[in-house]
């Protein structure tokens, strides 16, 4: 039965699904957008140290000097995690460009350059002297006069998650317009004996120039707002993202694909990912301002309360297989897959019990993170704890990283311990049937 349901998902879905994660566009998305993690992940501990006072007493030394240097501290992640599509841009025209064989730089380059051509600057307005004349009899006034920016200024929300779709479209638009070129001829050639560097630079001229007019003529001269476009198209996607079927879909796709060998996060997450940092963006975003942050289920949230020891939240599973075995594969097992399960890497379980294909563990493998989906989804809902506002490292223990990406809050650290204590009772009576399997196995063989 399995044999024949496993060939059946093979074709149906397996290769299908594989070639779609497989696809250049895709996979350059996924190259773009993972190379940008470490500014997340290093980001979001700078927003979790500024908002320190918000969780240890008033009174201690860090927390004052925290809250008078607040702003500074945040700089970092202004500079990095608010404005990640600005990187992620470069990386998806570098890894797209390199699909078609062509230069990674140039691609990279004229990618940024359509993206940035999007963001249209804003020329700010100078001071009436009207507004002069009253700061020149009010000091406070005055100050702030003095401190406000001149000539043009960039949107940064553009820069940011909010832009991301339309900096996809860009390096998309870009190197295609870069491979047209190439392959057409419609380029400045040099002779051989010219540097690679300078014969590269002089290819670029005629894709630059077509990127600029067209871009430029469509943003600047007439005047689209394809941000603005993009918000209206992708909000109600967003949206729906983030509520709780979705999440179970989500979750169900993952689990199922994982069941039959399939690394269920490559597919679903190379399709998923843009829009998670959307929602990460915009809840660290409103956190940063003191506004309410709203989204609930950025890609954080299903690390920390979904898959908790990794895919299928196989903590519990681990713990039973190291303290409750009788049988002395699954407890030598247990054992060795522990401490990485505690670290979030769960491959040991997945491949050493094994669970794909398991008839007595793939109910609780696909169950148990659909029943974690539904408690943290409400719980974090109500306003028991606080909703995800940064990206702490996957390999923390699971109790630690929700207390990172929830802002330092400590009922995190309840929910997520509840979990696995949850966890760990659901997979028990299947845990005791394929323990029992084993234990009959190894006494038949004595």
């Amino acid at each position: 039965m399995f044999e024949k349901l496993t060939e059946f998902i093979d074709s149906k879905f397996s290769t299908p699904m594989a070639k779609l994660g497989e696809q250049r566009h895709l996979r350059a998305v996924r190259d773009g957008i993972v190379a940008t993690l470490p500014l997340i992940i290093v980001a979001s501990m700078f927003m979790v140290i500024a908002f320190l006072p918000n969780s240890l007493p008033e009174n201690w030394a860090i927390t004052q000097f925290v809250a008078e240097n607040q702003a500074k501290i945040l700089l970092p992640y202004r500079m990095s995690m608010y404005i990640m599509t600005l990187y992620a841009v470069f990386g998806i025209g570098f890894s797209l460009a390199k699909s078609y064989k062509l230069d990674g730089l140039s691609g990279g380059i004229l990618a940024e350059l359509a993206y940035l051509l999007t963001v249209i600057p804003k020329l700010m307005p100078e001071v009436t002297p009207v507004v002069q004349e009253l700061a020149d009899k009010n000091e406070e006034l005055s100050t702030f006069v003095s401190q406000l920016p001149a000539g043009f200024v960039l949107p940064m929300a553009n820069l940011g998650a909010a832009g991301m779709f339309v900096g996809i479209l860009a390096a998309f638009f870009a190197v295609e317009i870069y491979r047209f070129t190439q392959k057409s001829g419609f380029k400045i050639s040099m002779p051989p004996q010219v540097p690679e560097s300078v014969a590269r630079s002089f290819e670029s001229l005629t894709p630059t120039a077509i990127i600029l007019i067209i871009v430029s003529t469509i943003t600047m001269f007439i005047g689209i707002d394809l941000h603005g476009i993009m918000s209206n198209i992708i909000t109600p996607l967003i949206q729906a993202t983030d509520s709780m079927p979705s999440v179970l879909l989500i979750v169900f796709l993952v689990q199922f694909f994982w069941a039959f060998g399939i690394h269920g996060m490559s597919i679903v997450g190379s399709l998923a990912r843009p829009i998670w940092l959307v929602l990460l963006e915009s809840n660290t975003t409103a956190w940063a301002a003191g506004e309410n942050v709203v989204n609930i289920a950025p890609e954080p949230f299903y690390q920390w309360f979904i898959w908790i020891g990794g895919a299928g939240s196989t903590i519990g599973l681990t713990i039973l297989l190291a303290f409750a075995s009788k049988s002395k594969y699954a407890k030598t097992l247990g054992k060795t897959a522990f401490v990485p399960a505690l670290f979030n890497i769960n491959e040991p379980i997945i491949f050493g019990a094994p669970i794909i294909l398991n008839p007595t563990l793939i109910i609780p493998f696909i169950v148990v993170p659909l029943i974690n989906t539904i408690i943290a989804y409400i719980v974090v809902s109500i306003g028991w704890v606080n909703k995800i506002v940064a990206s702490s490292p996957w390999t923390l223990p699971g109790p630690i990283g929700a207390f990172l990406a929830t802002g330092n809050d400590f009922r995190a650290i309840i929910l997520s311990l509840f979990l696995i204590a949850l966890s760990t009772a659901l997979y028990y009576p299947f845990f005791r049937i394929y323990d029992k399997q084993l234990l009959e196995q190894e006494l038949d063989v004595k």
